[in-house]
């Protein structure tokens, strides 16, 4: 090992997030469909068919009916 890579390895330490217990990667119901998919963590809960939607990429609502009027 040189003395570069050595300093290099003390300087930055594997500096990986800490997840929560129940952060795993395992198969979960998308939120907007219900199709079973691999998710990375429980906060992907949208599966890649639905993120590719015009409707997710562009933020539009899911039904014209929700008016926040009263």
């Amino acid at each position: 090992m040189t003395a570069n890579k050595a300093m290099a390895e003390v300087a930055a330490p594997d500096i990986a997030p800490d997840r929560a217990l129940g952060d795993i990667p395992r198969k979960r119901p998308c939120l907007r469909c219900d199709v079973v998919f691999w998710s990375e963590g429980f906060g992907e809960r949208i599966c890649r068919r639905c993120k590719g939607l015009n409707a997710w990429r562009n933020a539009v609502p899911d039904s014209s009916g929700s008016s926040r009027r009263r």
